[in-house]
């Protein structure tokens, strides 16, 4: 018999920015320990938003790829420009359009939802953690808690391994001499 199983609604949005140059695994890397460190399940994750026309980017793609292929949402920079945010930067402001991509696209996401992780940066790359006020889609199972399984015993009666085959033993053939020690 299995043990409980442990569900984990998928309530989470995750807002990403992504320059240019930002690298597939350094998003997902920047993902995957923000949301460890926030102690997320990343199964809990029901979609990634981003500004207008990062949703093709290779690093966000793949991003949402490895998490199951969740969708990606793309907001227009006036729509993220007009969310409250706690950490606006002026120079994504004057580079997109919006003070913020990360953190209002996740509550852009999420409406009635709460900002859980503000922005988290790499060299390239942020990522904010909204939770929506209601679960997107299916519950994901993620843990199954039961004990080990242990092998079956031995079955009862006399146990008589196979024997060994016979071993045999070839002469050993090293470079520039025969099994004798003569040249070739």
């Amino acid at each position: 018999m299995s043990g409980p199983v442990a569900v984990v609604p998928r309530t989470l949005v995750v807002g990403i920015g992504a320059s240019s140059g930002a690298e597939r695994t350094e998003v997902l890397r920047l993902l995957t320990d923000t949301l460890r460190e926030a102690g997320l399940d990343r199964s809990a994750v029901a979609r990634l938003a981003t500004v207008t026309g990062r949703a093709d980017h290779p690093a966000v793609r793949w991003t949402a790829d490895r998490l199951g292929g969740v969708p990606v949402d793309e907001h227009p920079p006036e729509a993220l420009a007009g969310v409250p945010v706690p950490n606006p930067s002026a120079t994504v402001g004057t580079a997109v359009g919006t003070a913020s991509v990360a953190e209002a696209a996740a509550l852009a996401s999420a409406p009635g939802g709460r900002l859980l992780v503000t922005k988290r940066k790499s060299a390239r790359a942020t990522v904010a953690i909204a939770r929506a006020a209601a679960p997107d889609g299916p519950a994901a199972p993620v843990a199954q808690v039961a004990p080990p399984v242990t092998p079956p015993a031995a079955p009862p009666g006399p146990y008589e391994p196979h024997p060994a085959p016979p071993r045999t033993t070839s002469p050993t053939r090293t470079t520039g001499t025969t099994p004798q020690g003569d040249p070739p």
